[in-house]
């Protein structure tokens, strides 16, 4: 029995208020299951539109064509057409555009309502699924509550109210043992659209988690008095984050403990007992890293800024202290201050210092052909480098004790013909040997940006393939092979 037009304006009216969509949506839905039908009525492979009328719900049936190529051969001769038999009824027409052609509608019976049904369910899912993410996409990376519905192979879905998320198992904190019923907080880290479950996915691992928990129980964090600068966290066991203070009267670390340590004692509740060390955070770099250290006392810092590193020395009692059970204190205070920490003793610190000063000394003792007493004395005194030596002013050298001014310059000149034969055998690694230079096919510029990349003989680009040719210089894949060649003819002729 056929659908009758007034049925598919009621049919669309109801399903648009039921599931508050609009009623375009529905009407769409529809359509696309009366073209599946037409479809399927047809005993050809064809591609169907149909339009309803929204004011009376009549609808109109078309046959699809699209324009291919003329060089294409037709894979899909019921619903493609050429582009030169296209011309013929439409001279503007151009490939890839589409011809309709009114065709017999097709009545909206028993099947056809049953598919118009399944995509109407279908187009409703997709709509509530783009509701939710427009909801939530202003909460991703901030606290979201809600109370775990159900426990599925160890993921929790959590009911939000409005929608549903997912607390995978590798988003829950170890041990903390939710149950259905349990209220939860976690962080919104993911809006996943694909996914055929939940689509808000949360976690409570996050450094960012701890972060919004301190904000939501430190009014001071929460208003940008206090600012909480980073954290890092080993979940369940121990985590440290850093505070600054933007009102010399408000002391950072007091704020986040809380009167008997109140505040920070309901963040530690809300994260399975996790202990929670507050460090004020400090722009030298040296003394962030010893606050970050705490409990354990450091005795000194060396920095390697290139490296981004710093050996730390503590004392022996110290070390253990400063390393944590399984190395947590010192891998969370790498983590919070963005920097390698090795940890040593005096003793390890005093023998690294030394092995280091040793190889320094045999080094200028080769660089200035000097002896070993005098090479002392430069590093002795803080040399590390030939330019220093080199370019320092004079006075400095002449107040070390042990030197006169004759060695002073003596040492200065070696230092700076040293630098200079360097750099002229460094600039010469740079340039393009004579056979390079005077290859068939080669120009000077190539040959000059060949060897700033290293291949700097005949020899080195027979070696090279075209694509590392390519890397170095910006010439065409078809001259890069020539050159090539032409660089291993000598090993065709032997």
């Amino acid at each position: 029995m056929a659908i009758t037009n007034n049925e598919i304006l009621l049919m669309a009216e109801v399903v648009s208020r039921e599931k508050d969509l609009a009623k375009e949506v529905i009407f769409s839905a529809i359509e696309a299951a009366l073209a599946t039908a037409t479809k399927k009525w047809h005993p050809g492979e064809i591609d169907a539109r149909v339009s309803i009328h929204r004011d009376t719900g009549d609808y109109d049936s078309f046959r699809v064509w699209e324009v291919v190529d003329d060089q294409e051969e037709l894979e899909f001769p019921d619903r493609q057409i050429s582009l030169t038999e296209a011309r013929e009824t439409d001279p503007e027409i151009n490939i890839e555009d589409i011809i309709e052609e009114p065709m017999e509608k097709v009545e909206f019976g028993r099947i056809a309502a049953q598919a118009a049904k399944q995509v109407i369910m279908q187009k409703v899912r997709e709509a509530e699924r783009h509701q939710v993410a427009e909801r939530y996409k202003d909460k991703f990376g901030h606290l979201i509550s809600g109370t775990v519905k159900r426990l599925d192979h160890g993921n929790a879905v959590i009911d939000l109210g409005d929608a549903e998320a997912m607390l995978p198992k590798n988003g829950i904190i170890p041990r903390e043992g939710l149950r259905p019923g349990d209220r939860v907080r976690a962080l919104l880290k993911e809006i996943d659209l694909e996914a055929r479950g939940p689509q808000l996915i949360l976690t409570r691992l996050s450094p960012q988690f701890l972060i919004e928990l301190f904000k939501l129980e430190v009014p001071e964090a929460g208003e940008g008095i206090i600012e909480i600068l980073g954290a890092a966290r080993d979940p369940g066991s121990r985590a440290k984050i850093a505070v600054k203070t933007n009102d010399p009267g408000v002391d950072p670390v007091g704020a986040c403990v809380g009167i008997r340590g109140s505040r920070v004692q309901s963040v530690s509740n809300e994260i399975a007992g996790e202990r929670v060390d507050i460090i004020v955070w400090s722009d030298n770099i040296a003394e962030f890293v010893i606050q970050a250290l705490a409990p354990a006392e450091v005795e000194s810092i060396f920095v390697d800024e290139e490296l981004k590193s710093m050996d730390v020395v503590v004392t022996e009692e110290n070390l253990s202290r400063a390393i944590g059970r399984g190395g947590q204190n010192v891998r969370l205070a790498s983590e919070l201050t963005g920097w390698e920490l090795n940890l040593m003793t005096d003793k390890d610190a005093l023998e690294k210092q030394d092995a280091e000063q040793q190889v320094l000394i045999e080094r200028f003792m080769t660089q200035l052909d000097i002896d070993e007493n005098i090479a002392g004395i430069l590093v002795q005194e803080g040399f590390n480098t030939l330019e220093e030596i080199a370019y320092v002013p004079k006075q400095e050298l002449l107040e070390i004790e042990e030197f006169e001014e004759a060695m002073v310059e003596e040492l200065r000149n070696r230092a700076q013909d040293n630098l200079l034969t360097s750099a002229i055998a460094t600039q010469e690694q740079m340039e393009p040997a004579e056979d390079l230079l005077g290859m068939d096919g080669m120009d000077e510029e190539t040959a000059r940006a060949l060897a700033q990349g290293g291949v700097r003989t005949m020899e080195d680009l027979a070696d090279c393939a075209t694509d590392e040719v390519l890397e170095i210089v910006e010439i065409d894949q078809q001259r890069a092979s020539d050159l090539i060649m032409t660089a291993r003819a000598p090993w065709f002729a032997e």
